[in-house]
């Protein structure tokens, strides 16, 4: 077995209010995603999305089934996207190669039985993925930067001026109810989804990259009224409640791959709080 995949219990909002700084990390921070020859992520039964890194660096990588899945294989049940944020790399999806470079994603859909991901020829690979349930079987599709739906927003001036990557969205590739794309900030902005905003239809995972060794990112989640915060580096992830904003805010700029499942497939569903209403 090459992969290890954690559970994590959902969490109420009115219990989170009590968490120190230890336990916020324990429940909703994911560490050391990329373990060489490895897939490591969590289950998380917040919409039951499952959030992971794969590091292959000796030998190719199969996507195996996990215990929590009760599958005979891993996406007997559901759907996955994957983000490649390393150097140029293939995988196999049930015997066709996908080569995908930088910053390019492969969707996959329900009922594929056997997915290779092989290391790269040119670096390091490192490939992120959200996994979420699904009931129907849509074809296996790769998005890149130029087929993406891109949106760029903010200014320099509120230090948010940033570019919006829809990758597998609904409107770009059909799934079930998983939902990825990409925002890089430009340099001199740090700050990222501001204004706030929830959707209690569904949850969300951010995954920060592109983030120097010294540099850090503060993300900001919790309910508007009763907001905490959390410490993240390079390569790390966060679990979003539906009932939680998630907002950053780094010490330079960065990128991010934010992921979704849940209830509604409609990228604009949200419930937009004010700067001035956080507290």
């Amino acid at each position: 077995m090459h992969t290890f995949i954690e559970t994590r219990y959902s969490n109420h909002p009115g219990d989170v209010k009590q968490y120190d700084t230890s336990k916020l990390r324990d429940h909703f921070l994911i560490e050391s995603l990329f373990v060489k020859d490895q897939i490591n992520g969590v289950y998380t039964l917040n919409d039951r999305l499952i959030i992971g890194g794969i590091h292959p660096v000796t030998k190719p990588i199969g996507l195996e089934t996990i215990d929590q899945l009760k599958s005979e294989y891993f996406l007997e049940r559901r759907e996955i996207g994957i983000i490649n944020v390393g150097p140029s790399t293939s995988i196999d999806v049930d015997g066709t190669t996908y080569e995908l470079a930088n910053k390019e994603a492969l969707y996959i859909g329900q009922g594929v039985k056997e997915v290779v991901f092989h290391p790269s020829k040119s670096g390091d690979t490192f490939l992120y993925f959200n996994s979420a349930p699904a009931h129907h079987a849509y074809p296996t599709k790769k998005v890149g930067k130029d087929d993406a739906e891109v949106v760029t927003l903010g200014s320099l001036e509120n230090s948010n001026h940033r570019t919006i990557y829809k990758l597998l969205v609904n409107s770009v590739v059909p799934t079930c109810q998983l939902q990825m794309g990409m925002t890089e900030l430009k340099p001199g902005s740090v700050w990222n989804t501001m204004p706030s905003h929830t959707h209690d239809r569904r949850m969300e995972a951010y995954f920060y990259f592109d983030l120097e060794a010294d540099q850090a990112v503060c993300h900001y989640m919790g309910q508007p009224d009763e907001t905490r915060h959390i410490w993240m580096k390079n390569h790390e992830a966060v679990i979003s409640p539906p009932w939680s904003i998630h907002s950053g805010a780094g010490t330079s700029n960065y990128t991010f791959i934010w992921g979704m499942a849940g209830e509604n497939l409609d990228y604009g569903d949200m419930d937009i709080v004010a700067p001035t209403a956080l507290k």
